[in-house]
């Protein structure tokens, strides 16, 4: 088996990475990278190529994995430091999303609505979230109010506004995401917000925006006319 170290320069990631920038390299190869040295049969590209095999070739499917969930692949070379790193590169790339977009002051669904998805898109459960604004519709706060399963999760309306009490919050924005993808509210999404919405009004804070987020993009309650 031959191996990277023994590959021309050109052909070797790291070297190739130098000489011609890290655009050019290919998703294996940049994955090889991290990943970092292979086994006695297989060299960190065999271990890389794996591994996006295992994800369908997507990044997004790779990013949605625990390290757990990525042992659980059990692809003979990758172990727990491998899969530690791997996950932490994945997230550091999350998190360089939300810097780009995240917002100050909000004057429409845009505003906001690419900083949720770039924050919680990854996510393979459903996960809810308060952003909590003032008077000026200034972010003060976001907040994961609750997590849990593919298909769902539960947002207590009396720990969103215990909250917004706390942060002398006048609105709100509600989000939650959609792991299947599907950016379409369902009946219960509706009557949630509603419940939000007039639970909020009896303590003058109003709910500006329920956003959906999802891979493909995100849903505006208020665009589409529905707060």
């Amino acid at each position: 088996m031959i191996k990277i170290k023994d590959w021309h320069t050109d052909d070797r990631p790291r070297e190739k990475m130098l000489l011609k920038g890290a655009e050019v390299l290919s998703n294996a190869e940049l994955l090889a990278i991290l990943i970092n040295h292979g086994t006695r049969d297989k060299t960190a590209l065999d271990l890389a190529k794996m591994l996006l095999t295992a994800c369908n070739n997507n990044w997004t499917a790779l990013s949605r994995l625990s390290v757990k969930e990525i042992l659980s692949l059990k692809i003979k070379g990758i172990g727990i430091v491998k899969a530690v790193t791997i996950s932490a590169a994945l997230q550091i790339a999350n998190r360089r999303d939300m810097d780009v977009y995240e917002p100050f002051i909000i004057k429409g669904s845009e505003d906001i609505a690419y900083f949720l998805k770039a924050k919680f898109q990854y996510h393979s459960t459903e996960t809810f979230v308060v952003v909590y604004l003032n008077a000026g519709n200034r972010v003060l706060q976001h907040e994961i109010i609750s997590t849990g399963g593919i298909t769902g999760t539960i947002a207590d309306p009396r720990v969103i506004l215990k909250k917004a009490l706390e942060q002398n919050a006048t609105a709100l924005i509600l989000s939650h995401n959609h792991p299947s993808g599907s950016l379409k509210p369902s009946r219960a999404d509706e009557m949630l917000t509603i419940k939000i919405r007039e639970a909020a009004a009896l303590l003058d804070i109003k709910v500006i925006d329920h956003i959906i987020v999802g891979q493909s993009g995100y849903f505006s309650f208020a665009d589409a006319g529905l707060l």
